[in-house]
């Protein structure tokens, strides 16, 4: 589509509604030709929290150009129990129609149980592997929540006594609300501080599947050196910005990030391009397989797109593994530059989603996002290789290298699309 829905329509805007008073109603509000709608006016692009979908959705009549920011079930790859759930099914699929190789491509999330429904497999897990540290996290909360280690059943007996007890009181508790997890003991370390990766992943279709990757992220410290003889130390083990900022010590003005071009500059001249390409294509396919374990489950709507944050934690092997995955990762900056860097990554996810039908349909990159999935793998154009006589691809993704988005989409949208129009 060339020209753009409003003009069809004879409406010269973008109507949108917006439930979140975070950076992304800043970005909407400085968006040219774009109208904030309030209460119940009809809008054409909707940034609703789950909240308002879970109630709302069902219930909604849109038109073809109406687009929403979640998918109807996108729980289904951000609840860590049916994450994992469906990781395991997928990762069993794989083994017996492809084969055990293809299937081990699957091994980047922690052995996980959900309690208390498998109680009695992780114990039996835990009876093997007497002495390790494992972690208990709620399957729907965020920001650190109700998170525990142990290392004693004793520890998990008294909490699943303490569950049962509050079950009964509340009357209407989940029967599956926790995941015990294997913990990573260990964790890659610089300056001996614990980090996690945030990366940003954002899916406009799920059949066929078309995913983008967006170019920043950022890594997440924890303010406190990291030693296993304490495990009660939440500002020792947990990343989030959450519980780090409550930290006696937390510095306001720097912050405990580090953007994603630092971290892998850093990791390369520690270890080698080699090395750190490999790690970076790694978490290429945890971005993909993870997608791909729910691309049956999820209900598929061209009404809907989703901007994934997920969370990475890098072993001292430069193993990289699947922590969780956010459908709302967080927009409320903790410094000047992360805010900057979420305008930037919010403002290119309306420009991919592209209510204003400037796009082709055909871009592999639109400002710092680049086309990583289109119903199979895309590759750069820049890059064709002939190695013995075979074809060598490399995968069009460039998470954490330059961001010239400025460049890109000027290049893209002429006039320079955040230009005010007179």
């Amino acid at each position: 589509m060339t020209f753009t829905f409003w003009k069809m329509e004879g409406r010269s805007c973008v109507r949108y509604k917006c439930g979140l008073p975070t950076t992304i109603q800043d970005v909407l509000k400085q968006r040219p030709n774009w109208v904030e709608v309030k209460d119940d006016g009809e809008w054409d692009f909707n940034w609703c929290d789950v909240g308002w979908l879970r109630e709302n959705f069902d219930h909604s009549y849109m038109d073809e150009h109406v687009r929403i920011n979640h998918f109807r079930n996108h729980y289904e790859l951000s609840r860590k129990n049916l994450m994992v759930k469906n990781l395991k099914r997928y990762q069993k699929n794989l083994e017996k129609e492809v084969g055990r190789e293809e299937a081990s491509k699957c091994d980047f999330f922690p052995c996980t149980f959900v309690l208390p429904s498998e109680y009695h497999l992780f114990v039996e897990e835990f009876n093997r592997n007497p002495g390790s540290i494992w972690i208990m996290k709620p399957v729907a909360k965020s920001q650190g929540k109700g998170i525990f280690l142990f290392r004693k059943l004793k520890d998990i007996i008294d909490w699943k006594k303490e569950s049962s007890h509050s079950e009964e009181q509340k009357d209407a508790a989940p029967v599956e609300n926790y995941v015990a997890q294997r913990y990573i003991e260990n964790p890659y370390l610089i300056n001996g501080r614990k980090f996690d990766l945030r990366v940003y992943v954002l899916v406009t279709s799920y059949v066929p599947l078309k995913a983008w990757l967006y170019r920043d992220g950022f890594a997440r410290f924890s303010g406190t050196r990291f030693s296993l003889s304490t495990i009660d130390d939440k500002y020792m083990h947990l990343t989030n910005v959450s519980v780090q900022k409550t930290a006696p010590n937390y510095n306001h003005e720097k912050g405990c990030k580090w953007q994603m071009q630092q971290l892998r500059r850093y990791l390369t001249a520690k270890h080698g391009r080699e090395s750190i390409d490999i790690l970076f294509k790694q978490m290429d396919n945890i971005f993909i397989r993870s997608l791909q374990s729910v691309q049956k489950v999820i209900i598929n709507d061209k009404h809907c797109f989703e901007l994934y944050g997920y969370d990475i934690l890098l072993d001292e092997n430069l193993k990289p593994w699947l922590i969780e995955v956010n459908a709302s990762p967080s927009n409320s900056p903790s410094s000047r530059e992360d805010y900057e860097m979420k305008f930037r990554l919010l403002e290119d996810t309306l420009n991919v989603v592209d209510m204003e039908g400037r796009l082709t349909g055909k871009e592999k990159r639109v400002g710092g996002y680049d086309l990583m999935w289109n119903n199979g793998p895309v590759y750069r154009e820049d890059i064709y290789l002939q190695t013995f006589g075979s074809s060598c691809f490399t995968a069009n993704t460039y998470l954490g290298c330059l961001n010239d988005r400025e460049k890109q989409l000027r290049h893209l949208f002429k006039p320079f699309p955040f230009q005010k129009r007179t």
